[in-house]
């Protein structure tokens, strides 16, 4: 499985668009220090994910969110998927 997922900075509200293959071991490595891109910028928290059977499926909604650049979309899709929940 792939996964796409949404981290949130707990300092500055911010988000993060990333795909992987496992999302705990994905978030412990940004939650260490060990992401260059978001170093510095945490703490982070898991605000939504997506699995996939295909990483070429996960790049391509990770691009789509990506080229939104509204944080009040990805803030609408984060409040709809935790409705299902």
């Amino acid at each position: 499985m792939y996964y796409l997922y949404i981290l949130q900075s707990e300092k500055t509200g911010r988000f993060y668009i990333g795909q992987c293959e496992n999302v705990i071991i994905r978030y412990h490595q940004h939650a260490s220090g060990r992401v260059k891109s978001t170093k510095g910028r945490g703490p982070w928290e898991v605000a939504y994910w997506e699995a996939y059977d295909s990483r070429s499926g996960s790049v391509a909604r990770e691009r789509y969110l990506k080229s939104l650049k509204s944080s009040v979309a990805i803030q609408q899709l984060i409040i709809e998927w935790e409705q299902t929940l």
